[in-house]
């Protein structure tokens, strides 16, 4: 099994935008492709990406807003209490499996099982496991 961590909060993918000289992609999904890369080729030097049908498991951990009082904080740190703002979970899916074509596997169209969890926590992060289906 392959697991990581992109540090730094979780982002959807952004639409592509139409300027005058055809349609582009946003700076911010560039740049949050670029660093899920360079994360994943950093942690896995020399990697031949998988083969076959994959299983992704994408865990997108949002800190708790420094607004909320310290009781409201504990008990959304202490509990499973889901974070139900955006970005939707099928974005955050796009940007990270986008992003990890030709590195971590050949293309995504091979991820066969797909699990997206939003959750607060310290930190916030992108957690990717990444399992070959036997």
């Amino acid at each position: 099994m392959i697991k990581f961590e992109v540090i730094g909060k979780p982002m959807g993918k952004q639409r592509p935008r139409l300027g005058k000289y055809g349609a582009y992609t946003p700076t911010k999904t560039l740049n949050y492709e670029t660093l899920t890369k360079w994360t994943f080729a950093n942690e896995f030097k020399g990697f031949d990406p998988l083969e076959g049908r994959i299983e992704a498991n994408i865990t997108a951990v949002f800190e708790v807003p420094k607004s909320y009082s310290k009781k409201k904080r504990a008990e959304l740190l202490a509990t499973e209490h889901s974070y139900i703002h955006k970005p939707d979970a099928d974005n955050i899916a796009k940007i990270v499996l986008d992003s990890l074509n030709g590195l971590a596997y050949k293309d995504d169209s091979q991820v066969t099982k797909l699990t997206v969890i939003k959750e607060y926590g310290e930190q916030a992060k992108v957690i990717v496991e990444l399992d070959k289906i036997f």
